[in-house]
C-alpha cells in the first residue's frame, strides 16, 4: 500500500480501514486530505483482495471539517458573487474539494462504511453521505453547519442528504446548522447504529467482514451501482433493463454456478470472478456527467 501524509491505510482480512491522520488538528479536512483520499479509493478498486472499506478517523474526532487555519478553506475560487457570465461559473476552478470526493466515493466498486468515532462537522458529515454505511460512537456528534458559517451545503450533499433521511429533516438540519448528538442521527435514519467507543471498529469490522466472505465480488460491484445510480432513474423499467443485462451477465457467470454449487454442498462459497477482470461486457451502462 502507498503512504500518505493525512491518512493512513491497512489492508487485513479483505477489508480497507483508512484513517483520517490528522489527530492534532480533529482531522480537519483540506485539499491534501481529498487527493490521499481519492488515491486510497483508487487502490481499493485496483486490489481484488480488498473486498470492502472501512473509513474512520484517529484520535478523539472523525473530521471537524475543513481547515479554517486556510485562506482558502471553503474554495480556490475567486469569481465575483454577482458576475453573470456562464463562463465564469462554468471554470473547473470553481468546483468544491467535498464533492471530489464523495463523487469518487459514490464511484467506488466496492462497499464503504463510515465508523464515526466521534465529531463530524461540515465536510467531516458530508464526506460519509455518500458511503453505503455509517455507524456511529454515542459520543460521536454531527453537524451541516454551513449556514452559520455563511455558505452553504457542500460535496453533493443536496443530493445526498435528503435520499437518506428525507427532505424535511434534511431541511431541518441544514438550515439551523446546529450540532447534534449520536441519539439524534440514529433517530433520524443518518446512521445505521451505535456503539460504545471501544466497539465501534469491531461492530464496523464485522459488518465489512460479512460482505467480504459471503457475497460475490463483481455482485457487490454491480449491486452497488445499480442501487445508487437507481435513485436517479425516472421509471422502474430503466431499472428492469440494467437488472435484466445484470441477471443475464451473471447467470452464465463462474460465481453463479459457485453459488449454486456452495448451497448445494453446504460449504461457503469460493466465488472465481474479480472485479479487475469479470464485470459483465455491459458495465458500465451511464456516461458520467461532465462538469458544467
Amino acid at each position: 500500500m502507498p503512504t500518505y501524509e493525512t491518512i493512513a491505510t491497512e489492508v487485513s482480512g479483505g477489508v480497507m480501514t483508512i484513517t483520517l491522520n490528522r489527530p492534532d488538528r480533529l482531522n480537519a479536512f483540506s485539499s491534501g486530505m481529498t487527493q490521499a483520499l481519492i488515491a486510497a479509493f483508487d487502490a481499493a478498486d485496483a486490489d481484488d483482495a480488498v473486498r470492502a472499506v472501512i473509513v474512520t478517523g484517529a484520535g478523539r474526532a472523525f473530521c471537524a471539517g475543513v481547515d479554517l487555519d486556510r485562506s482558502d478553506a471553503f474554495t480556490t475560487a475567486k469569481v465575483d458573487p454577482k458576475a453573470t457570465d456562464p463562463a465564469i461559473w462554468s471554470d473547473p476552478g470553481n468546483r468544491d474539494i467535498g464533492g471530489l470526493l464523495t463523487l469518487r466515493i459514490f464511484q467506488c466498486l466496492k462497499p464503504v462504511i463510515a465508523a464515526v468515532n466521534g465529531p463530524a462537522v461540515g465536510v467531516g458529515a458530508t464526506m460519509q453521505l455518500a458511503m453505503d454505511f455509517r455507524l456511529a460512537s454515542e459520543t460521536a456528534k454531527f453537524g451541516f453547519v454551513f449556514a452559520r458559517r455563511g455558505i452553504v451545503p457542500e460535496a453533493s450533499s443536496s443530493w445526498f442528504l435528503p435520499r437518506i433521511v428525507g427532505i424535511s429533516q434534511a431541511l431541518e438540519w441544514t438550515m439551523t446548522g446546529r450540532v447534534f448528538g449520536a441519539e439524534e442521527a440514529l433517530a433520524g435514519r443518518l446512521v445505521r447504529s451505535l456503539h460504545a467507543p471501544d466497539d465501534l471498529l469491531p461492530a464496523a469490522r464485522a459488518l465489512a467482514e460479512e460482505i467480504a466472505t459471503s457475497a460475490a465480488p463483481v455482485s457487490v460491484a454491480l449491486t452497488r451501482q445499480m442501487l445508487w445510480r437507481g435513485l436517479g432513474l425516472d421509471h422502474p423499467m430503466a431499472a428492469h433493463q440494467v437488472e435484466s443485462w445484470a441477471i443475464a451477465a451473471r447467470s452464465a457467470s463462474g460465481d453463479a454456478a459457485e453459488g449454486v454449487a456452495s448451497f448445494l454442498e453446504k460449504r461457503p462459497a469460493r466465488f472465481p470472478d474479480r472485479v479487475s477482470a469479470d464485470m459483465p461486457g455491459f458495465f458500465p451502462w451511464w456516461s458520467e456527467p461532465e462538469w458544467a
